[in-house]
């Protein structure tokens, strides 16, 4: 598909089910969408999976250069924007890794993690980027194939299929498009301290990337809070293409907590869905008789399930709502009544919902669920 962007004609492929969480994934500069092709095709049985062509590569429309990478950032978020996405995760690959850094910098409550793939807080010095711009420009994209793939791959792979796409890839980028890009990771400062990246975040790295090495990828995770750094083995500055497989399940095993995490992530989960004030209450009110179950539902329902990627809060809402009026479970059915309102589920999904359940479970069971919704959610919500 084809999105506008204020001119900027983007394109855009989307995978998976429309209501899972949100994935981006940002491609690398002289590349296209397909560089994520392993990825995408693993995480669309879990996400929503939008995948871009950069300014000015792929079929995305050319403009002059230079680029900024925080133009290019601006360019990503009018996307999701587009497609009604108001939260997701977010990976990038190089220059995607550096427009992702500024996606999260520039709209920190809208992205929920943070993949940053052979990638670093600036790629220096700018001197070469501009002559390489300056190279495309002058004698098209054939004047610096060569010396850029054997950059990308490692030796082993020189003379593959891989390389051969890798090679058709770069070689059918604009000249203009890759020139404007280079000159806007020219035109990055080398960062000192802290990036205030609040998203949890992984780093990736190949073992023998020359671009962005493993030392640049040390110096990223350490100046991200918490960032977690993985190296992926025999891989150069391409990996998720080289080394698909092992790029896959570090970001798998990213996007699985710990059971450290999960308790974690389980009262930050109950929180968001049931509002503060009830947790609160919950809390005051436990005892040494119930501490260990308050844990295990922490744990188990808002940590383990509410907080998969697989279905969004706006299903599970649902879902739970019919299997507990289904099961006369008046109190827990109003209580996710109440919820619904931080799910995303609206009145009108929730009353579909009981008509519904009224042919499978019951008209008494839909009737009563029905007159619950009313006593909560009042005579003015639109139904």
């Amino acid at each position: 598909m084809f999105i506008d962007i204020k001119g900027l004609t983007v394109h855009v492929q989307l995978a998976g089910p429309p209501g899972a969480p949100a994935l981006l994934l940002l491609h690398s500069l002289g590349t296209n969408l397909h560089v994520w092709d392993a990825q995408a095709e693993t995480f669309a049985s879990g996400f929503r999976v939008v995948r871009m062509d950069l300014r000015g590569h792929g079929l995305t429309s050319v403009t002059p250069g230079p680029y900024t990478i925080g133009g290019m950032a601006e360019d990503a978020v009018a996307v999701m924007d587009a497609l009604g996405i108001e939260r997701f995760h977010l990976a990038g690959l190089s220059i995607g890794g550096l427009i992702a850094q500024a996606v999260a910098l520039q709209n920190p409550g809208r992205v929920a993690s943070l993949i940053l793939c052979d990638t670093a807080r600036a790629i220096p010095p700018p001197e070469p980027w501009h002559a390489r711009a300056a190279e495309v420009r002058a004698h098209g994209m054939a004047s610096v194939v060569d010396a850029v793939l054997a950059r990308w791959v490692t030796p082993p792979n020189a003379d593959t299929p891989l390389a051969r796409g890798l090679h058709a890839m770069l070689l059918a980028t604009n000249p203009e498009g890759y020139a404007g890009a280079a000159e806007a990771i020219a035109a990055l400062p080398l960062g000192e301290g802290a990036l205030k990246i609040t998203a949890p975040t992984l780093v990736l790295v190949g073992d023998q990337d020359i671009p962005t090495p493993p030392e640049a990828a040390e110096a990223l995770a350490a100046a991200i809070p918490g960032a977690k750094l993985v190296k992926i083995p025999n891989a150069a500055h391409m990996a998720p293409v080289e080394r698909p497989e092992a790029v896959t399940q570090a970001i798998a095993a990213f996007f699985a907590p710990s059971p450290q995490d999960v308790l974690t992530t389980g009262f930050v989960t109950r929180r968001q869905v049931l509002g503060d004030a009830h947790v609160d209450r919950a809390i005051a009110a436990t005892t040494d008789f119930d501490a260990d179950f308050q844990a295990h539902i922490t744990r188990t329902a808002w940590g383990a399930i509410w907080s998969r990627p697989h279905l969004d809060r706006r299903t599970r809402s649902l879902l739970t709502l019919a299997v507990l009026a289904t099961l006369g479970h008046e109190e827990e059915t109003k209580m996710h009544l109440r919820a619904s309102r931080n799910t995303g589920a609206s009145p009108k999904d929730i009353a579909e919902m009981f008509l519904h359940i009224s042919i499978y479970a019951g008209v008494p069971v839909a009737n009563t669920g029905i007159r619950f919704a009313k006593e909560i959610f009042g005579p003015k919500e639109s139904f």
